[in-house]
């Protein structure tokens, strides 16, 4: 059996990326969802670390033991936020290169 398509007639080339992992047709693009899904990840993991930054030091069962772990060790909330400005520009970098022009051969 040949890897080809009988029915993959006029319907444009297609091209493999990754040894083969990835494939694309010319001239089709990423469907939105899938281009929106990454800013709303990288957002709520950017959100997480800021919320998170302390650990959860309200929680009824394991509270008393993150707030002595916290005096114990000293946080450094602007380490925390330093890594969360990073990954939002991150996040901003990779939806403008999702969003932005799809990476056609010149």
């Amino acid at each position: 059996m040949s890897g080809t398509d009988p029915n993959a007639a006029g319907r444009g080339e297609v091209r493999e990326y990754a040894g083969g992992w990835m494939t694309e047709r010319k001239g089709t693009g990423a469907p939105g969802f899938l281009k929106l899904a990454f800013p709303i990840i990288g957002l709520f993991c950017a959100g997480y670390l800021v919320v998170y930054m302390y650990g959860e030091v309200d929680h009824a069962d394991r509270g008393a033991l993150v707030r002595t772990f916290n005096e114990m060790t000293v946080t450094s909330p602007g380490l925390m936020y330093g890594i969360a400005a990073m990954a939002l520009l991150y996040v901003v970098l990779v939806t403008v290169f999702v969003i932005g022009r799809s990476h056609e051969d010149e």
